[in-house]
């Protein structure tokens, strides 16, 4: 009876191998499994530089800062039928100009180059909202502890984590979506601003990306302000590409902004009297006491899609949400800091900042505002359309695109920053590695 059992079993897995065996052929035959194999190289390929591991935070670090936040993107946009083609009005959103964080979570929860297995992990990801954890503290009367608490909490829950004790932090990244000033308060002060987040000593290996960096900061790089397009696909990008280029543009330069009374000599004043008060044919206004400015408004795209050139003072920091507004549209930003693009977003914009915008200095402007039109007035159409074409060839670096986009061969803002931090993570192991093997030496 058992000789007779141990035939049928030996039957049946011959039976079952064979089966299989003209399933994988059928499946070969029809290219499902070639697909398969296609998709796992080419996987593989786009990961050459090493996957990311992302911690699974406490909800009171992340999620639950949020306040109907939708993936980051913001609500669906409205009002823009004049500036925007129909069939795109869906890939806009206002978006919170401090609300990368938000969509770098989003994004690296859909990438394809992550990993379930720590030890697989060239790189590690802290999804903290540390701009949402502050931010509450910021405009009350809070104390220096409150607006740390957040932060103290991530790093006490993140230092038990395995792989940061392997390496104290130095594979380690988060996302700041502030400004980095909002995370680097020197004392304990209750009426210091922010937090001090970037001065914790748990933090001192950490890589951070933040809207604006800090220059002498080698562990913190810039990435885009997020803007209000976030295309679908590829198709999306090319369609708004040719859009900009063909648009008609009657205004010489736009200024778009809100005079900041309490501050002493604000530049902004200066350049608003002079768009109103001394070259009205010449500049076009968008004045944000007026005019909603904080997502976007649909006379701001307006403004840029009409002008060649778009007056960048100085925001918050040095930086601008709404120098990426005007680049979006295809205007040409013209800054009055070389802080405000020197030593800023080297990831993601040329090196040489001339082939894309103009520097006009603001100490020169204070003295004679019409400096400005001078200026400007001297780039031929023909140096205006190659710095425009010059923009419109790297605009998708600085787009964000919905997570479940298709771009075809096109990296967004997102993708380049990842690709930046694996990077610089394997030029840190390389580094290693050969102090290593100098001192067995």
């Amino acid at each position: 009876m058992l000789k007779i059992s141990n035939i049928s079993l030996h039957h049946c897995a011959w039976l079952t191998l064979m089966i299989l065996l003209q399933l994988l052929i059928t499946l070969f035959l029809n290219g499902s499994l070639h697909s398969l194999f296609l998709h796992s190289e080419s996987t593989a390929a786009a990961c050459k530089l090493g996957r990311i591991y992302v911690y699974d935070l406490p909800p009171i670090l992340n999620k639950d800062l949020l306040h109907n936040y939708h993936a980051g993107l913001g609500p669906p946009a409205a009002g823009l039928d004049a500036a925007v083609p129909l069939n795109l009005a869906a890939a806009w959103h206002w978006t919170d100009m401090y609300a990368a964080e938000v969509i770098y979570h989003d994004r690296i929860n859909n990438y394809r180059c992550t990993t379930s297995d720590p030890a697989q992990a060239a790189a590690f990801y802290i999804p903290f909202y540390a701009g949402l954890a502050v931010r509450n503290y910021l405009f009350s009367n809070s104390t220096a502890k409150d607006r740390d608490h957040h932060a103290a909490a991530m790093l006490n829950w993140v230092k038990n984590q395995p792989a940061w004790r392997n390496s104290n932090g130095s594979d380690h990244f988060l996302m700041l979506g502030r400004l980095t000033w909002a995370f680097r308060r020197l004392t304990d002060d209750d009426t210091e601003w922010g937090s001090s987040l970037l001065y914790m000593p748990l933090m001192k290996n950490v890589l951070r990306l933040t809207v604006e960096r800090f220059r002498w900061d080698e562990l913190e790089f810039s990435v885009p302000y997020p803007t209000a397009f976030h295309p679908r696909s590829e198709s999306d990008i090319r369609q708004w590409q040719a859009w900009i280029r063909a648009r008609k543009r009657p205004t010489l330069f736009t200024f778009v902004g809100a005079t900041r009374e309490k501050i002493r000599n604000d530049f902004r004043s200066v350049l608003m009297e002079y768009c109103t008060k001394k070259e009205t044919t010449s500049c076009r206004v968008v004045d944000c006491w007026k005019t909603p400015c904080s997502d976007g408004a649909p006379a701001i795209l307006e403004a840029f899609l009409g002008s060649d050139f778009c007056l960048q003072p100085k925001g918050d920091g040095l930086t601008r949400r709404s120098a990426f507004d005007c680049m979006l549209a295809g205007s040409i930003p013209v800054y009055f800091w070389r802080g405000s693009f020197e030593y800023q977003y080297e990831w993601h914009l040329p090196k040489n900042a001339s082939e894309y915008s103009i520097f006009i200095d603001n100490d020169i402007v204070r003295n004679d505002t019409s400096i400005i039109k001078r200026t400007l007035e001297k780039y031929s159409k023909e140096e205006v359309k190659r710095m425009r074409e010059t923009i419109i060839e790297f605009l998708p670096k600085l787009l964000y695109s919905k997570s479940n986009a298709n771009l075809g061969g096109i990296e967004d803002a997102f993708d380049i920053a990842m690709d930046g931090v694996l990077k610089r993570f394997e030029q840190q192991r390389r580094l290693m590695d050969a102090s290593k093997e100098n001192k067995q030496d």
